[in-house]
């Protein structure tokens, strides 16, 4: 009776009709139930060594994805992607490339611009730049208590170090350090100073406090402005600037002596001051020496003002409009803020950090987007910075200077990267924004038209092909030499191939050429994978692979090749072998040079195995991984009692069994501890395996187990 006419043998998928019997099978990507009729999507991504990044699956495939700065190779690989062998990384001097990213480095006497990319003369102004807003410390004294105020329009960073501790970095530092290196601060305007800036450092001590910016209340705010505008400034406001403060809160217990005396909260803070001199402070009575005399005395008063107010707990610094307290008592510190720390609101129970784009509004106690004309690049700030073009324009939630307005188009440029722009003239070309510059297209080679924003828009003597780069020097089309590729007409570079791949050749066209050489090794854990090169993609040309395997004491080698890939040629000119040891004569248990997709399992015929691969200059294929396993040699009879048995590969279904990962790694369990058979036919794991799989190893495993009972 032919079963598979009637209704499709109520298979899913595919009815094959045998004697007396019918069989069910699926299309690839999906797997049968132990009903042995309903197909299942395989999910791909449920496996270990899928995909080296982002694995997504769908009904019956999958997709790899790798992180940003990477690409996909192989299928399933990712690999660091080399920027700088892309026209320099758009650099306009060095490229260092690094691991999923890269940095554009400047010859000395220059320094990096804001788009990073371009190289600017290390001048401390730009001729037409509007001033930067800078930072202002403000004392005030009402009824003999000291306030300060440090106000931070712009170029401020905020890093919660700890629950206890954090550090705060206001305005721009003439040496700028590693936490300054990583804002993209605006340069200032000639107008500025350029004299040495008064460097000093203070150390503040305030008892019972703890280090937590928290915002002020609005009741208190109002009153101190009223009593800022009563009391007398000290002198350092009206004619010396404070142009970087760095300060360090740090909050620690401190034990008093004596046995019943509690612990004190001791709260220190370390401020950094930078102070700007201005020339026109210069006269003939009183020469820069004598300015620098009189700012460093006017520091030194407001810092001796400023230690007064912080011992009283009345400093306070200021953002985007509202002021916050830099220590105070351990009962103000979860007044009305649910116990976030500054820089955190509450959502759904957590407290979640403000993302780039937004500042913590401490006024609202909310995250807020940035207003068109200022971005944010770092989580959890207290304010936006002004993007360099100052003009008010770009989008609202800005998360970086690229997304701020005025910036030039692709084919123009300008001092600054902003606009007033001006065209790329004829010979060079510009394909990105915010650019200070044209490349050119050299060789003599003129552009066809002005504002070119293409190497392409060059007219070349010739028109290169992909797999070939045009060299200005020559004016002929070159080879992309091998471990590069170029999938473009018309390009003046090749690009390297990601990670540690290369090519089988030059002249390499696609990142699919790009093929991981890595292969071979010792092999001693009690199950693993011997794996072609680059799988699942394309093995390379000309390699040679060697694994050794040498098992635990006591202990024998099972190998399972699911199926392997290899070209057939007459000459057999990759091959897979498997024997005793590295000489010809020695034992050999496995060899082939031909594609196979029916599994095979065997026992090695000596303890120890060597295997090797090789392939030729010719055709590639996609290889193989084979897995193995190491048994107790008290199980040899078991072992080689199943793995002979025509039974276990004459079934489609045993066949995928095989091939399947999850099962393989189960049925590997059973085969290097029989006993744990046991437990996969328990109730809980009868889904795993057919029933007629499950039969098939019953009665061998309970047979060879009955004597030991």
């Amino acid at each position: 009776i032919d079963e598979c006419l009637v209704n499709n043998g109520g298979c899913d998928h595919f009815c094959r009709n045998t004697v007396g019997s019918f069989e069910c099978s699926c299309q690839k990507g999906y797997k049968l139930l132990t009903d042995e009729r309903t197909c299942q999507d395989i999910d791909e991504c449920s496996f270990e060594r899928t995909c080296d990044h982002t694995c997504i699956n769908y009904p019956g495939s999958f997709e790899c994805l790798c992180h940003k700065g990477y690409t996909l190779y192989g299928l399933t690989h990712c690999g660091d992607i080399d920027e700088c062998s892309i026209s320099n990384g758009s650099c306009d001097y060095g490229c260092l490339n690094t691991m999923g990213s890269y940095e554009c480095v400047c010859p000395p006497g220059k320094k990096l611009h804001w788009n990073k990319k371009d190289c600017v003369e290390m001048v401390k102004c730009l001729p037409n730049a509007k001033p930067a807003p800078k930072a202002q410390l403000v004392c005030s004294k009402t009824g003999g208590i000291e306030s300060c105020f440090l106000s931070c329009p712009s170029n401020t960073l905020f890093v919660p170090d700890s629950e206890n501790s954090y550090t705060l970095s206001c305005g721009v530092p003439v040496q700028q350090g590693k936490a300054q290196q990583k804002r993209n601060a605006t340069l200032p305007s000639c107008a500025d100073s350029l004299a040495p800036p008064i460097k000093q450092k203070a150390r503040f001590k305030i008892k019972d406090a703890k280090c937590h910016l928290r915002p002020r209340s609005k009741e208190k705010s109002k009153d101190s402005g009223k009593q800022a505008g009563l009391g007398g400034q000290f002198p350092c406001t009206d004619n010396c600037q404070v142009t970087f403060v760095n300060l360090k809160c740090d909050s620690s217990k401190k034990k008093r002596r004596g046995r019943k005396s509690p612990s004190k909260e001791v709260s220190h803070i370390t401020a950094e001051f930078e102070v700007e001199m201005k020339s026109e402070e210069v006269s003939d009575t009183c020469n820069i020496d004598c300015v620098r005399k009189r700012m460093e005395q006017k520091l030194q008063t407001a810092i001796k003002t400023l230690r007064k107010s912080i011992n009283k707990q009345q400093f306070y610094i200021q953002f985007s409009g509202t002021e916050y307290e830099v220590a105070q008592k351990p009962a103000k510190a979860t007044e009305g803020h649910e116990g976030c720390s500054t820089g955190q609101v509450l959502q759904d129970g957590k407290c979640v950090t403000c993302s780039t784009g937004t500042f913590y509004s401490g006024e609202h106690n909310q995250c807020v987007p940035c207003s068109p004309g200022t971005y944010q690049d770092t989580e959890g700030q207290l304010t936006c910075e002004p993007c360099p073009s100052n003009d008010g324009q770009g989008v609202a939630g800005a998360r970086n200077v690229s997304e701020c307005g005025g910036q030039c188009s692709p084919g123009h440029y300008s001092s600054d990267g902003f606009k007033p722009c001006r065209v790329c003239p004829l010979g060079t070309y510009q394909p990105e924004p915010g650019r200070t510059l044209c490349f050119p297209c050299g060789g003599g080679l003129v552009t066809k038209y002005e504002g070119a924003v293409s190497f392409q828009d060059c007219e070349t003597k010739v028109h290169c092909s992909p797999g070939h780069y045009y060299n200005s020097t020559t004016h002929r089309c070159i080879r992309c030499p091998v471990g590069t590729y170029q999938p473009e007409f018309g390009q003046n570079y090749c690009i390297t191939c990601p990670g540690n791949t290369s090519t089988d050749f030059d002249g390499s066209t696609n990142v699919t050429h790009c093929k991981n050489q890595h292969c071979g090794g010792e092999l001693g854990d009690y199950t693993g994978y011997i794996e072609s090169p680059n799988y699942p993609g394309d093995y390379p040309a000309n390699v040679e692979c060697i694994w050794n395997i040498n098992p635990p004491p006591k202990r024998r080698i099972l190998i399972v090749v699911p199926e392997i890939f290899l070209p057939i040629e007459d000459e057999c000119g990759d091959v897979l072998v498997m024997r005793k040891s590295a000489s010809p004569t020695s034992i050999t248990t496995y060899e082939t040079c031909q594609t196979y997709e029916r599994p095979i399992a065997f026992t090695s015929r000596s303890r120890k195995l060597w295997i090797q691969f090789k392939s030729n200059e010719g055709n590639s294929g996609k290889g193989f991984q084979v897995p193995y396993v190491t048994y107790d040699e008290d199980y040899q009879q078991l072992i080689e009692d199943i793995v002979r048995d025509g039974r276990l590969y004459a079934s489609e279904n045993h066949q995928e069994i095989l091939k399947d990962k999850k099962l393989i790694k189960a049925l590997f369990d059973v085969l290097a501890h029989p006993q744990n058979y046991f437990k996969y036919t328990a109730q809980e794991s009868k889904e795993m395996f057919p029933r007629s799989f499950i039969k098939l190893l019953r009665s061998k495993v309970s047979r060879f187990l009955r004597p030991y009972k």
